[in-house]
């Protein structure tokens, strides 16, 4: 038991000690490093572009009002991202069982997705004026939504086709193949697209928030973000986008990490190999 527990343990510094970790972090160190030298340097005054230091004070000193804003900005992402999973999951697989359904709707998804959030948010927050968290869901939701079904219906439709002969030789029903073939084998797809709708809906979330201007006890990182460019408070409004950024990349991660848990016995993507 002692040798299994020094092996795990061993496994995760290895994990933390890795290239994949150690690489990113030594070029953000060496980036702040040449952000700070240049500020030094080009004496330019805070409202301009503060250095990494005032940036970091700024963000201990106002962490109790930008981090509330974030969690807010978090929650419309988390609603916004799992309505897009499972519209999208669903919308995919009503693709599949008809290609007259694909061709008839997905030219609509394609749509959805090219048309500016920007253009569109300004209506949708005066359709759903008596809501507005609702609203910048739904704008969330619509930039998360076409990632999920095209990745998903991509999926679905690269099915082995000599798995697919054997199903229907076995004369399996059109669900058997759906829960037992093709969802199995849309599965890296499906996560794949997930991974992109992720920081798409906090995309989302922030821009329709930047559109809504909603203040208040209730406003998101956006609105913050706002409010400090207007009054030249730029070592707060950096202090807000580090935090933007660093959700993002917690949402990535996190999402990197359910792909690989659920891949890492079974698809060649996320399988570890010896050399």
């Amino acid at each position: 038991m002692l040798f299994i527990r020094r092996t795990k343990s061993q496994k995760t510094s290895s994990k933390f000690l890795s290239a994949e970790v150690l690489a990113p972090m030594g070029v953000g160190i060496i980036a702040l490093f040449l952000w700070d030298i240049f500020v030094r340097i080009t004496h330019l005054p805070p409202y301009i572009l503060p250095g990494p230091l005032l940036v970091f004070k700024t963000l201990i000193t106002d962490w109790n009002e930008l981090f509330p804003s974030l969690l807010i900005t978090l929650q419309i992402t988390v609603v916004a991202f799992v309505a897009a999973a499972i519209s999208g999951l669903l919308m995919a697989i009503l693709f599949t069982q008809s290609k007259w359904i694909e061709r008839s709707l997905f030219p609509y998804a394609v749509i959805l997705q090219t048309t500016p959030i920007v253009a569109i948010a300004p209506l949708i927050i005066l359709w759903l004026k008596n809501n507005t968290f609702a609203a910048l869901v739904v704008c969330a939701w619509i930039v998360a939504f076409f990632p999920i079904v095209s990745n998903t219906t991509l999926g679905l439709n690269s099915v082995d086709r000599n798995l697919l002969n054997l199903f229907q030789l076995y004369k399996a029903s059109r669900w058997q193949t759906l829960l037992y073939l093709r969802l199995p084998s849309a599965m890296p797809y499906f996560l794949g697209g997930l991974k992109i709708s992720g920081g798409l809906a906090l995309i989302g979330a922030v821009v329709a928030e930047f559109v809504a201007g909603t203040g208040g006890a209730k406003s998101g990182i956006a609105y913050r973000i706002l409010i400090s460019s207007y009054n030249l408070q730029i070592p707060r409004m950096f202090a807000a986008l580090f935090l933007t950024t660093g959700l993002g990349v917690l949402i990535f991660v996190s999402l990197s990490a359910l792909s690989d848990f659920i891949l890492s016995k079974w698809h060649e993507s996320a399988a570890k190999h010896e050399n």
